[in-house]
């Protein structure tokens, strides 16, 4: 069944705002310029499944978790939460909304209260949607992410916690009022690698123990090859490969993935593997190209064809269920 299902969704950021800059093209004749941070995008997430959205900075991945979560509200297209669209919600079912969707944000030095204890950090969301067994729920949920006993941390602030336990704590505020979808937006690239662990084996461990469906966002492929069931590939603002993981990383087929999964270490010194590298930067997200948006870096460009605009679409001539946005396919 299908929990969430995002259609041709956009999320753009004007580059100037305020009283001077609308008189100022007000003057000039201008229209203010846009950042397409999410440039229509569409997708669906099953019961239980988890999707990861990698791609590199800048593509907007972060946003659109952001959107996800009605942290943002989309410039244009629709978000269906089992069904109902995000903006035709109100009163009860908003809240309820917000009670089923959380997110577990990338930094835990900034994503806590620095003024509230542990205690008063998960106790506030079970305050706000009028739970009654606080006290049981908060130390049940201490005990599940590993910070035993609760007794030596329910008092705690942020600042006396190490990074791990800070994300451990993020990671119980947004479960102890029983969500069935969060977005994970980079939930252990603040911390050093001795912590990332503990932490991805924790989110596989509440997964299954909470039958949790999951947006994870991240840069890092390989960690996204075993956390996730299938894996959407993003280049300025745009899916440009959409599919099963095991598919994904093991036979890439438009060239951005293909170089994302080439960038990825082996651990294997004696296996030979050729390197390609992609010259530039993400382009520049308010003037957006024409054609293939990734056509100023693709070394499989070809001059006429990639400059007309490519669609997201399944090619299942060769032999996959991915959706691919390239023209080498058409």
């Amino acid at each position: 069944m299908t929990i969430l299902q995002a259609q041709n969704l956009k999320k753009h950021f004007r580059t100037e705002t305020g009283i001077i800059s609308n008189i100022r093209n007000r003057i000039r004749g201008t229209k203010p310029d846009y950042v397409h941070a999410v440039d229509g995008i569409s997708f669906k997430l099953n019961e239980g499944e988890t999707l990861g959205i990698a791609g590199e900075s800048g593509c907007g991945k972060s946003t659109t978790g952001m959107c996800l979560t009605k942290l943002y509200e989309p410039t244009e297209g629709e978000i269906y939460y089992r069904g109902n669209e995000y903006s035709s919600l109100s009163g009860a079912d908003l809240d309820e909304l917000r009670r089923n969707v959380q997110m577990i944000f990338q930094d835990p030095f900034e994503s806590l209260n620095p003024s509230m204890t542990v205690y008063e950090t998960l106790a506030e969301p079970l305050q706000i949607f009028d739970y009654d067994d606080k006290e049981e729920r908060i130390y049940h949920m201490l005990q599940f992410v590993g910070l035993q006993p609760p007794e030596n941390h329910i008092n705690s602030l942020p600042g006396e916690l190490s990074g791990g336990m800070r994300q451990r704590v993020a990671i119980a505020r947004a479960l102890v009022i029983d969500p069935d979808f969060i977005v994970a937006d980079e939930p252990v690239s603040m911390l050093d690698v001795s912590l990332r662990a503990g932490i991805l084996s924790l989110m596989t461990d509440l997964t299954e123990e909470f039958g949790l469906s999951v947006v994870y966002i991240s840069h890092d492929i390989s960690l996204l090859q075993h956390m996730c069931d299938r894996i959407a590939i993003m280049y300025m603002g745009e899916i440009v490969e959409i599919g099963s993981a095991r598919e994904i990383v093991s036979d890439p087929k438009h060239p951005y993935t293909q170089a994302l999964i080439n960038a990825v270490p082996v651990p294997n010194p004696n296996q030979d593997r050729s390197r390609v590298e992609l010259p530039g930067e993400v382009g520049d997200a308010v003037n957006l190209p024409t054609g293939c948006r990734f056509k100023d870096r693709c070394p499989e460009y070809i001059s006429g064809v990639c400059d007309r605009e490519p669609k997201l679409e399944n090619k299942s001539e060769l032999g996959s269920d991915n959706k691919i946005r390239c023209h080498l396919y058409d």
